[in-house]
């Protein structure tokens, strides 16, 4: 039996032999409780209840109970023996060395109780012991060797080193209790790591059952129940289950060759991984800070989110792992451990959440378990497929997608093999996959791998509709099954039918009709997306395919085939449409049969009993057999170019317009546009064909008034207003009553009456379309039709206004200026009178000189001298000077009459002389009333008022005023009057 007396009495004599050994002893105890048991008081006590249990056969019950200052630690196994007492008085010298079950194997984990208590006490039903920092200090303080080592330690000694009697027994139910009264300041300390114990520490100490927390009275219980590879551990009211895989073995002896004596006959291991698990027993990776267990918490960091029990051999600080051969094997284990519960726990995602990521490696132990890991997990087949037939997946054979939408993976199940589920490709797991060797993926790579493969239209269908959010760019390569048994190698074009429209009308058509179970739902949707075409009637004749159809089908034809129903497909799909007359000019070449019995262009042919057949040259245009005519519409026929009103032709330029007379019109439009102006940008044009053949002109003429807009309107070239073909063409053509529209005038003008008939009997509607010349600005536009009339205002059936005819030929000389013309036979010189032999008056003083008749020239006299090819009135009279002597010279202002003069000038004063003759006679003795002063002299005048009216307007420059000068000078005793008279506005 250990007897403390006699453990004491022998510890005291070492000491006192040896003061070194004292020293010794307390250092050790000293880096032991500041060191690597400074905070591991808990663990250590349930370490030790563990082992008891451990070597009873028994669960252990553990109870933490603090009440008031002290602490007691009850546990239920093998009570404190000999060797029990012996170890606890010892430093590294462990009772257990022989026990291959127990956790503690150094032998100074009591040592723990050191940091809160001075006064530990074991009790137990066999064998009892107290330590004391007092009383070992007063016994130590008896050696007088060791009095200056206590002196420099102020007092610390080895607690643990002398052990002394006690009585007490453990609580009732348990077999050992140890017993610590709390130093100042510890209470709250303990409490403390009380409420933090947590039930997992029992998955370290597999031989505890229990652990019961008391604190003042307040019992919490921690329990663990282990069935199977599952562990719950229970905390109060809350249970957490745990899956649990061990692995038991012997280390060979080779490996601990050069670990430390006490551990190389402990050769033997168990290693435990944890992790929680839900309901499902799937797995609910640990969070926060891990640490490596050993078997208790040590200080070695994890970056596994799971639980690591194992013995891995400790350094001297008793918390970190020690390098070395041992650890390396424990490595090994533990990966391969590891690698065995992953491939255990149910296949869920959250699996990826335990497989290492690179680069968050914790320390060097983490680093080399983290590659052990993902080795064996790279080797191992643990990753589910998508196919619920095949067989877990190697990482290395397994296939994620860039985009793993659940529709996608489902429909891409049975495809791609190793395919994953669609939870196990998230991007968010993108990193994990890598590093396991998973291949990713995109949708170009989706695309390949369905190239190909026979799958039934669903399949298809669900494809597409789980493709529906992706990159179209991506899907520009997406076959596609037709109805016919082909597979389009592109959506792009292909038609998807509806029931308005059934795939049999199509037939002879050839096109790529998408299969309709291949296009359901929202499938439809995405295939058009990607270029597809709903197959309404005008997608399918957008189609390329029909349009070389309706090409080449004249052609075919003419070789001898049958092609009366592809026109009759055609002509179907057109009624369906609906398209606008000219709206697809390439239907006019569809091939169609002529009354002839031949096949000719719909756009060359006429639909038999329309408008436009009665009214063109008999044979001008083939007709359409009449009985292939009844049995389509006529809306079908006018919109694939089968003409029963005048077909219209569009073009960019007038070159690329195949119409009569265009070059004609082009030079017309461009004799409009200012001298100089750069050559004009032309407007889409729009021209109206086989204008040429009509023979009906009353009838044809409402068919063109109520044409498109575009075919009637006049266009704009860079601000200049020019005729458009169709009004160009028939202004300049006989059209009415065998009588060009541009050489009668419209009904309602009065400005050239005499000059053109009227166009009568119109309706309002060509009217508007031909627009004969309304007024003398509607001619001049032309050239063409002011060179007629200038022919027609020498003819002498006509007449003209006076107020036309003042100006008519000065405008003419305007609007033909440059323009080279044949001067007329005989000139307008009266509203009613032409002459032969006219002269162009250049100066009113001249008229008298001049015996042939006059020329109105509008204020341009030398222009329309130059138009009509005549002499000028001053080019007559030569050098005529004055040779009569004024009677009188006296100033203007001094003229009876000159002051309302001045007010009509609006001038102050007139200013300047006038010379009276009795007689004024010029050059030869020709009489004239009035003649202009030469070189600023004075003008000369006969004395009549008329004569000096005239002489002061010109004078003034104001000649359309001379005869209200004339009356001012006629009536000089009338001023007054006449002033008031101006006064008055109307």
């Amino acid at each position: 039996m250990a007897d403390p007396a006699e453990l004491r009495r022998r510890v005291l004599a070492a000491w006192t032999d040896s003061p070194a050994r004292f020293r010794e002893d307390a250092n050790a105890e000293e880096d032991l409780v500041r060191g690597g048991y400074r905070d591991r008081l808990l663990v250590e006590l349930a370490q030790n209840a563990a082992d008891a249990a451990a070597r009873a056969g028994v669960a252990g019950l553990l109870r933490l109970e603090l009440r008031g200052t002290t602490l007691r630690a009850a546990n239920t196994g093998a009570p404190l023996d000999d060797a029990g007492v012996q170890a606890l008085c010892t430093l590294r010298a462990s009772a257990k060395r022989d026990t291959g079950s127990s956790v503690g194997r150094f032998g100074v984990g009591f040592a723990a109780v050191l940091a809160v208590s001075d006064e530990p006490a074991v009790v137990s039903t066999d064998r009892s012991v107290r330590f004391s920092a007092d009383e070992t200090r007063a016994a130590v303080a008896t050696i007088p060797a060791l009095s200056e080592e206590l002196a420099r330690r102020d007092g610390a000694v080895p607690v643990l080193r002398l052990p002394f009697a006690t009585t007490g027994q453990p609580s009732n139910g348990f077999a050992t209790e140890v017993v610590l009264p709390l130093r100042a300041g510890a209470v709250e300390v303990v409490r403390e790591g009380l409420r933090a114990l947590d039930a997992e520490l029992l998955l370290t100490l597999p031989a505890l059952a229990e652990i019961h927390v008391v604190d003042d009275g307040a019992t919490r219980t921690l329990a663990r129940d282990a069935a199977g590879n599952t562990t719950l551990l229970t905390d109060g009211h809350l249970t957490t289950a745990w899956r649990v895989l061990t692995r038991s073995g012997d280390l060979p002896a080779e490996l601990v060759a050069d670990r430390p004596v006490e551990e190389r006959n402990r050769r033997g291991y168990t290693l435990t991984w944890a992790v929680p698990v839900d309901d499902d027993g799937c797995a609910q990776p640990l969070t926060g800070r891990q640490v490596l267990h050993a078997p208790t918490p040590s200080d070695e960091p994890l970056s596994l989110p799971a639980r690591l029990v194992a013995p891995f051999p400790l350094g001297p600080d008793r918390r970190h792992v020690a390098p070395g051969p041992v650890t390396d094997a424990l490595v090994e284990i533990a990966a391969d451990a590891y690698a065995a519960l992953l491939a255990g726990l149910p296949a869920d995602p959250v699996l990826l959440r335990l497989v290492p990521r690179a680069g968050l490696a914790a320390a060097e132990l983490d680093a080399a378990l983290c590659r052990a890991v993902l080795d064996r997990l790279t080797a191992t087949a643990w990753l589910p497929a998508a196919d619920p037939g095949e067989p877990p997946l190697r990482p290395g054979r397994a296939v994620a997608l860039d985009d793993p939408a659940p529709e996608r993976v489902a429909a891409l199940t049975g495809v791609v093999p190793g395919l994953l589920p669609a939870g196990w490709s998230r991007r968010a797991d993108a990193a994990v996959l890598t590093a396991l060797g998973v291949r990713r993926i995109g949708l170009a790579d989706v695309v390949d791998a369905v190239r190909g493969v026979q799958r039934p239209a669903g399949w298809w269908a669900a494809l597409y509709a789980a493709l529906a959010d992706a990159d179209r760019d991506e899907l520009a390569a997406l076959p596609v099954p037709l109805a016919d048994g082909r597979m389009a190698q592109t959506p792009a074009g292909v038609l998807l039918t509806d029931e308005s429209l059934p795939a049999a009308r199509l037939t002879p058509l050839g096109l790529r009709i998408a299969d309709p179970a291949a296009a359901a739902g929202s499938a439809r949707r995405v295939l058009e997306r990607l270029g597809a075409r709903p197959a309404t009637a005008a997608a399918v004749l957008a189609d390329p395919d029909v349009r070389a159809a309706v090409e080449s089908s004249l052609d075919r034809a003419d070789d001898g085939e049958d092609v009366e129903p592809l026109a009759s497909a055609v002509l179907t799909l057109v009624a369906a449409a609906g398209p606008a007359p000219g709206e697809l000019p390439w239907l006019s070449e569809l091939a169609l049969p002529d009354d002839d019995g031949g096949w000719a262009s719909a756009g060359e042919l006429v639909r038999p009993g329309s408008p436009l057949a009665g009214v063109l040259e008999r044979g001008a245009l083939g007709t359409v057999d009449r009985r292939f005519a009844r049995r389509v519409e006529p809306g079908a026929l006018r919109a694939v170019g089968v003409l029963d009103t005048f077909a219209l032709v569009t073009a960019d330029e007038p070159d690329e317009l195949d119409v009569d007379r265009v070059e004609e019109w082009v030079d017309a439009v461009l004799d409009r546009l200012p001298a100089g102006a750069p050559p004009p940008v032309w407007p889409a044009l729009t021209a109206v064909r086989d204008l040429e053949l009509v023979r009906d002109w009353p009838r044809a003429l409402p068919l063109l008034a109520v044409l498109p807009a575009a075919a009637r309107a006049d266009l704009d070239l860079g601000g200049t207003a020019v005729p458009g073909y169709l009004r160009w063409w028939l202004r300049t053509s006989p059209v009415i009553g065998g009588r060009r529209p541009d050489r009668l005038r419209h009904p309602g003008s009065t400005e050239l009456q005499g000059l053109y008939e009227p166009a009568e009997g119109l309706d309002p509607a060509v009217l508007e379309l031909l627009q004969p010349p309304a007024a003398l600005a509607d001619v001049l536009a032309d050239v063409d039709d002011a060179a007629d009339l200038l022919d027609r205002l020498g003819d002498p059936a006509r007449t003209v206004s006076p107020a036309l005819l003042r100006t008519v030929y000065a405008q003419l000389a305007d609007a033909l200026d440059g323009v080279d013309v044949e001067p007329p036979e005989r000139v307008r010189v009266a509203p009613d009178r032409v002459s032969a032999d006219a002269v162009v008056l250049d100066a009113p003083w001249l008229q008298p000189l001049v015996d042939q008749p006059l020329v109105p020239a509008g204020g341009r006299p030398g222009a329309v001298a130059d138009l009509l090819d005549l002499p000028l009135a001053g080019e007559l009279a030569g050098r005529a000077r004055v040779t009569s002597r004024p009677v009188r010279v006296l100033p203007w202002a001094e003229v009876p009459g000159a002051r309302l003069a001045a007010a009509r000038l609006g001038v102050a004063e007139l200013a300047g002389e006038i010379g009276v003759h009795a007689e004024l006679t010029v050059t030869g003795g020709r009489p004239v009333p009035w003649w202009p002063g030469a070189s600023g002299g004075p003008d000369a005048v006969d004395g009549t008022p008329a004569a000096f009216g005239r002489a002061l307007a010109w004078r003034a420059g104001a000649w359309p005023l001379r005869a209200a000068l004339t009356e001012t000078f006629a009536h000089p005793d009338q001023e007054a009057r006449l002033a008031a008279e101006d006064s008055v506005t109307c």
